[in-house]
This record gives C-alpha cells, structure tokens and sequence, in this order.
C-alpha cells in the first residue's frame, strides 16, 4: 500500500518542483515536507520551495523556480529570448510579464525584473515548455521579438534587431506572424522598415 510519503515523492518526481500549497488537493500536511528534507528524500530548493536531491538541474532550472512560485507569470523579453537562443546576452534577472494590477511577487532568488502587460499583450503569443519537469510559461518567438521592439528603450534596439535578424535567418518567424504581435504590441511602424529589408 502507497504510503504517504511515497504519495509526496511521487507528486515532487511528477511536478518537478513544488510547493507547500500544492499538498492541499493530495491531503498530505506540509510537515511531510520538513520530514522528507530531513530523511534527505527532498531538498529544500529555495523559500518555500522542494525537489528531489538528485533531480537534474538545466542551464534554464531557475525559469522552473520562477514559474513554480509566480505561476501566472510569464517569461518574457530578454529570459525568453535566451530561452530560444537568440541573443548574445544573458540577462542575470529573470524577465517575467505580470498582469497590470498584479501584485509584485515576493521572491528572493533569483532576482526578477517585472513587466507589466494588459489585455492581449498579456494572453496573446503564450508557449508551454517543460523545463527541469516543470511547466513553464514562455512568450513565442513571434511576440518575443514584437515586445523587444516596444521595450527597446529598456532593452536597446540593438537588442531587438540582434532577436528580429537571428529569428528570421533560423526561420523560426513569419512575415504574417511577426505583423501580428507587432500590431499587438503597437510597434507595426516602428517595425516596418527593419521588417522590409529582411524579406
């Protein structure tokens, strides 16, 4: 018979990473947590978070830890652009797109520079990916670039056209896609021009 620690150990190998409020729907209390960690069966990841001690971590495990901890968050701008590989620069904040009156998260590590999106903006242009066994939350390709174009004065231009060029070159965009987000974003005629000369 399942016991309820191996009900716990299978829903951590299962989710990746957890929290304490994710035991409720198992009806497991959370001093099954504090037991495990200390029979070194999970590890305390970060403030209210746990995993397994011999769970592999990628070079994207701390996307895992924000979308475990900001669920409704999405990662977005220069994180999502590392996440697709189109950029030269590694951002040493994770970039996340938060609803427009959403309370700021509270989370230590590892550091988070919050954007705030509304309306479609916020829904539109949304992948799932699994990152470390966890979900994540990421902008596409396509809205990625249009939001480096509306953000370029935070991010830089040079930023924006590095992300417009590479994901052309890699076909990972399309001329139709592309117009869409940047009619989203606002940013059509700021785009026009860099987007004439590529095709």
């Amino acid at each position: 018979m399942e016991t309820q620690t191996d009900r716990l150990i299978n829903f951590v190998r299962s989710h990746g990473l957890i929290r304490p409020c994710d035991l409720a729907s198992l009806e497991i209390p959370t001093i099954a947590l504090t037991r495990a960690v200390r029979r070194h069966q999970l590890e305390r990841v970060g403030r209210g978070l746990y995993g397994l001690p011999e769970r592999g971590v990628s070079s994207n495990g701390a996307l895992a830890e924000v979308a475990r901890r900001v669920p409704k968050g999405v990662i977005c701008l220069l994180s999502a652009l590392r996440f697709y590989e189109l950029t030269t620069q590694a951002p040493f904040e994770i970039w996340l797109a938060i609803e427009n009156k959403a309370a700021s998260p509270k989370i230590d590590y590892p550091p988070l520079r919050i954007i705030r999106f509304s309306g479609a903006a916020l829904t539109e242009g949304i992948e799932e990916h699994i990152v470390d066994g966890v979900t994540i939350r990421v902008t596409s390709v396509e809205k990625t670039v249009a939001d480096c174009f509306k953000y370029r004065n935070k991010i830089g231009l040079d930023v924006a056209l590095e992300a417009l060029r590479e994901a052309w070159q890699t076909k990972r965009i399309t001329s139709e896609g592309i117009w869409h987000y940047a009619k989203i974003c606002r940013v059509a005629n700021v785009m026009r021009p860099y987007l004439e000369s590529l095709v």
